[in-house]
């Protein structure tokens, strides 16, 4: 059973996601919170799977209580899903270094929205290599000056070749190709750098590249 705390000031788009989820097999919405400190509440007192993050509310919003959560350790199970209005919200970068595993359109189609909760779930990101791309050529410039890759040392030379391209938005499949070894191979690759790295997932991965230098903006 995938356990989720939806966090939106809007009590008809709590409520729209709640009749939704609460419909699907495998799934129900355990707590609702109207602002970023409730999120934060909520998520420590009943350790939800998912949490879906408004990025914008009153008080505390959904990107001060992202952080909140990727930063307790007893969270680390915990998935967060952004809502933004906009595909390219300029706070989703941030959202992302913060902990985010993603984000999602509030009018995205019920289906997506089903999938994305389950793929996040499973524990991986929901940036697909478009959405990614667009991503960092937006946005990825506007953060904060690369620094040295020496928090990289801990990897090999073929982790940070795999890195660099997680950070372009490839697929484990375009990584493989790309590398001449099998998906598994490179999903293997890819695993072994999110431990290394103390990466929630893939999302943080690809911030990762950009802010240790070993990807730049402008390259797109």
């Amino acid at each position: 059973m995938i356990r989720i705390v939806l966090a939106d000031d809007q009590a008809l788009v709590r409520a729209g996601f709640r009749a939704l989820l609460n419909a699907q097999d495998g799934m129900t919405v355990v707590g609702e919170a109207g602002d970023g400190a409730q999120a934060v509440d909520l998520a420590r007192e009943l350790r939800p799977d998912v949490v879906l993050m408004d990025i914008r509310m009153p008080g505390v919003d959904g990107l001060t209580a992202t952080k909140t959560i990727g930063a307790d350790p007893a969270l680390d199970a915990t998935r967060i899903i952004m809502l933004t209005t906009f595909e390219l919200d300029e706070y989703v970068f941030e959202a992302l270094r913060n902990g985010a595993s993603g984000f999602l359109v509030k009018d995205t189609e019920p289906a997506e929205l089903i999938q994305a909760v389950r793929v996040v779930a499973s524990g991986d990101a929901l940036l697909s290599p478009g959405v990614t791309r667009r991503l960092i050529s937006e946005y990825a410039a506007r953060s904060k000056s690369p620094g040295t890759a020496r928090e990289l040392g801990v990897l090999t030379e073929r982790e940070r070749e795999v890195l660099a391209l997680v950070g372009t938005g490839m697929t484990n499949d375009e990584i493989a190709a790309r590398l001449y070894m099998s998906p598994a191979t490179a999903k293997t690759h890819v695993s072994r750098t999110m431990m290394k790295l103390h990466a929630r997932d893939r999302a943080q991965l690809v911030v990762i590249a950009y802010e240790s230098g070993l990807v730049r903006p402008g390259w797109l």
